[in-house]
């Protein structure tokens, strides 16, 4: 009697660990289909925000020449376009204020001759040539499918100290960048 008891209970809280890990299951599974429903929104309405050239990219994390990487603030540097001007920052968490005042170089100047494109795996790449006093570069960006998360690339025209940069594509009236002064 007494094995028949212990087989009824084992049986008894298998099922019920078998009914909590279907729980949890369950549970993972619509947090991730809320995840992917999350980014696929965020990505319309940073591909919408490129498309009407009204965007800033806020930069989380520089990617140098050789490789080196630095994690940098979101709210100081940035790629902006707004109609036909565009804004480089880059602003390095130090103590010295630098020419823009926040501790890096602002710049602002024209854009021309962009280029938008869209792969077969989804990736939208968004060029544009900027020229101003301080800057004649190339900027190329590329949204990853499904997210709002891109790499940046600006290649100066007249050197070769090109950067990386890879954060997030967000609509102008959502980003909370604070711009420095710009040359």
């Amino acid at each position: 009697m007494k094995k028949i008891v212990l087989i009824v209970l084992l049986t008894l809280l298998g099922g019920g660990l078998s009914a909590q890990t279907n729980s949890r299951k369950a549970a993972r599974q619509v947090e991730k289909a809320r995840r992917a429903a999350m980014d696929s929104v965020l990505h319309l309405g940073a591909v919408q925000s490129l498309e009407s050239v009204a965007f800033v990219f806020e930069v989380d994390r520089l990617i140098f020449k050789r490789g080196r990487t630095a994690s940098v603030s979101s709210n100081t540097n940035f790629v902006s376009r707004d109609g036909d001007e565009a804004f480089v920052q880059i602003a390095f968490n130090t103590v010295l204020a630098g020419p823009n005042g926040v501790g890096g170089i602002t710049v602002r100047g024209n854009v021309s001759d962009v280029t938008v494109r869209t792969d077969k795996k989804g990736y939208l790449y968004y060029g544009m040539n900027v020229q101003g006093i301080g800057i004649s570069a190339r900027v190329d960006i590329m949204l990853i499918p499904g997210a709002d998360r891109a790499s940046v690339t600006v290649d100066p025209n007249y050197s070769s100290n090109r950067i990386t940069m890879e954060g997030r594509v967000l609509p102008s009236v959502d980003s909370r960048v604070f711009k420095g002064r710009f040359h």
